[in-house]
């Protein structure tokens, strides 16, 4: 069916594989196009659109320890760093 085959970048111009499995998934999404840009100035055009991230730092309200969290947290609901918040996640789910 599919074989890898390599592509240039138009970008960064370097050539990368455009594997069988990548090929298989853009057929079932109905893509038209190969890809024109590696993964790594792929990844770096979505990140550019986006534009940076704030992160605030605060205490979580579980363990006590520092949680980073990319919102400004209110003094009137609890904010948990990322383990608290996954071991609450997890409990809830079972």
């Amino acid at each position: 069916m599919y074989e890898d085959k390599e592509l240039t970048c138009k970008d960064c111009g370097k050539t990368f594989v455009f594997t069988a499995g990548e090929q298989e998934f853009y057929a079932e999404k109905g893509f038209q196009n190969e890809p024109q840009r590696c993964k790594e100035c792929r990844d770096a055009r979505k990140n550019a659109s986006r534009g940076a991230k704030e992160y605030f730092t605060t205490t979580c309200a579980k363990c006590g320890g520092e949680a980073k969290v990319p919102f400004q947290p209110r003094e009137d609901k609890p904010v948990y760093c990322s383990a608290c918040f996954a071991e609450m996640k997890a409990q809830s789910e079972n």
